[in-house]
């Protein structure tokens, strides 16, 4: 079965879990096998399993505190930044027997986002010291260090080839994985708007590697992928200069936009029509942790509580358009 605006308008919740203590302040889907991984602010990193949906296991980083979780190649492997006290180092936790493998130091203020290349064992870290740090996760040592001129958002393509850098003021800039030394090969400012320096809370790239979406305060910007330009602008309700700037995910076939509101909703968005097309309700608080599921017609949403969204099986059958047990 295919997305198109029709099975789109049908997700709702199917799942909820109230485990944790605290808010889930992150969370990832495995690229490759039927895993889910949250972190909340009560130091808990929770798995579960995206074909049951059914937890799986809990872990907890009581010293160091969890956030920006990412799942590595290996299922059962983390890494993730700290939130407590002054160590700002990011830690590489295997969940097999709750162990750390590596520490990664040398950001001298707080991470605020972790992305791992889809093809290598590379990854790249953002912090409030105004860097971008490339690492791997078979050494402790810094690979490369790049200088940004405020907070910043980073993210890898989906074949790993590229990788953009964002920061709070929209400017872009793009890397060659392989040759990021050599600086930037494209450099673009997304709204010239943005004279005043505007909460970035992440920027990701489409499956097809075509589109760029990028959240600040109120907004979600559609770009294409390489020259930069806007193809639309999405307001989610919030404060351009009050309120948390929201993460927005790309459906599988990057058709499709998603993003949280302010009126604790999830929009979605047609990439084609630019515009949304639904609008999933159901929460009470907002969604400041969500992603689309690589590998289903899944969606995990997070705040208080982890939501996963799913399309209405009965009423698709109703209509012929389930295919499938």
């Amino acid at each position: 079965m295919q997305l198109d605006d029709d099975v789109i308008r049908t997700f709702g919740i199917g799942r909820i879990f109230k485990d944790s203590a605290g808010r889930v302040n992150s969370l990832d889907f495995h690229r490759s096998e039927e895993v889910l991984i949250t972190a909340g602010d009560d130091d808990s990193i929770r798995t579960y399993n995206t074909l049951t949906g059914e937890p799986t296991k809990s872990v907890y980083s009581r010293k160091y505190g969890v956030a920006n979780i990412c799942c590595t190649h290996d299922p059962m492997s983390v890494i993730y930044t700290s939130t407590k006290g002054r160590d700002h180092g990011i830690r590489y936790h295997t969940l097999h027997d709750n162990k750390y493998i590596r520490y990664f130091t040398g950001h001298t203020e707080r991470v605020t986002g972790l992305c791992i290349c889809p093809s290598t064992d590379l990854f790249i870290s953002s912090s409030e010291d105004c860097a971008v740090r490339m690492w791997d996760l078979r050494s402790m040592n810094c690979e490369g260090l790049l200088e940004t001129p405020a907070k910043s958002a980073v993210a890898f393509d989906q074949q790993g080839l590229i990788f953009a850098v964002a920061t709070n003021n929209g400017l872009i800039r793009l890397y060659d994985s392989k040759n990021y030394q050599a600086g930037p090969f494209s450099t673009f400012l997304i709204d010239q708007e943005l004279n005043n320096p505007a909460s970035i809370s992440s920027v990701t790239f489409s499956n097809d590697g075509k589109l760029m979406a990028v959240s600040l305060e109120g907004r979600v910007y559609l770009l294409d992928a390489l020259e930069g330009n806007v193809q639309a602008r999405f307001d989610n309700g919030l404060s351009l200069t009050a309120g948390p700037a929201l993460e927005a995910s790309f459906s599988p076939d990057s058709r499709y936009l998603i993003s949280g509101t302010s009126d604790h909703s999830i929009a979605v968005w047609s990439i084609e029509k630019q515009r949304a097309v639904a609008q999933w309700t159901g929460l009470k608080a907002l969604n400041s942790a969500l992603k689309w599921s690589p590998r289903r017609m899944l969606v995990a949403s997070a705040d208080s509580v982890l939501a996963l969204w799913v399309p209405n099986k009965k009423l698709l059958q109703s209509t012929g358009r389930w295919q499938g047990p």
